[in-house]
Order: structure tokens, then C-alpha cells, then sequence
């Protein structure tokens, strides 16, 4: 098994796409994902054989990273991939020299919250009936990594 993490090309966004909707239960318009050129665009891929198994994006303004979306493909999910893509993203990050690093999750997407606290970050406010559910809204938690 190869796993490696690589620069997100136009090549890998069928299958992003296809994770996307399957990964999330109100995903992003597909016109967001295809937009690779973003202002401060630093989107990833992580492949195992050389097919993706989960992604990330994420925008890095002045060494501030901000961790726009992240998926593992459902059916690679509890694998360790989610573990591997988050890691990818902090050395990412450091590479660039970040100062800090940003996300939100939602309140209901414990194994997340667990995953990225383990990794280091901490919960710094939260954003009120952010996030639509099928039964109404709930709240994103902020989250931050600080890089010394």
C-alpha cells in the first residue's frame, strides 16, 4: 500500500467530486471544489495506489491557514486516512510557515472534534446555529492550532 499526499490537479477532481457527495450530508456546489486557483489556494489530495481516498482545502492568508473542507472517502473511512490527511495538512502548514491554523466542526461530528484535539487544536468559540441539519441548525465549533 502507497500512500502519499499531493498538490490537488484538475486530474483528481472526479474523484473529489464523487467523495464529496458521499462523504457529506450538505456538500459543496461542485463550481467551489473546481476552483483550484482560489486566492491563497492550498488544496491536497490524498492518494493511496494512486486513487484519492480523501482531501482537503484549505486557504493560507498571510500564515493564517484556514481549513476550508476536508473528506475521506466512505468507504476508506475508520482506516486511518483521516488521521494521515490532517497530519499532510499540518506539515503542510508548517512548510509554509504558518503561524496558526483554523477550522470549524460540526457539534454533532464528534470523531472529528476528537481527532483534530488529539492533533492539537483547541476549541476557541463557536458559531450559534451555523451548520443546517435535516431537523434545522447546529453549531460549528472553532478550532485552532498554534505553530511555535
Amino acid at each position: 500500500m502507497s500512500i502519499q499526499l499531493t498538490p490537488l490537479t484538475h486530474a483528481l477532481l472526479d474523484e473529489v467530486i464523487s467523495i464529496e457527495q458521499r462523504a457529506h450530508s450538505h456538500p459543496w456546489a461542485e463550481s467551489l471544489l473546481l476552483n483550484l486557483s482560489s486566492r491563497g489556494a492550498c488544496h491536497y489530495a490524498l492518494l493511496e495506489n494512486d486513487a484519492v481516498v480523501g482531501y482537503f482545502y484549505a486557504q493560507n492568508i498571510v500564515g493564517e491557514v484556514t481549513l476550508l473542507n476536508i473528506a475521506v472517502d466512505p468507504d476508506h473511512q475508520r482506516k486511518g486516512f483521516g488521521k494521515a490527511l490532517l497530519e499532510g495538512f499540518l506539515k503542510v502548514c508548517e512548510e509554509a510557515k504558518a503561524e496558526s491554523a483554523w477550522l470549524e466542526v460540526r457539534e454533532s461530528n464528534v470523531g472529528a472534534y476528537a481527532l483534530y484535539e488529539l492533533a492539537g487544536f483547541n476549541e476557541v468559540d463557536r458559531r450559534r446555529y451555523y451548520y443546517p441539519t435535516e431537523t434545522g441548525k447546529e453549531d460549528a465549533i472553532i478550532m485552532s492550532y498554534l505553530f511555535f
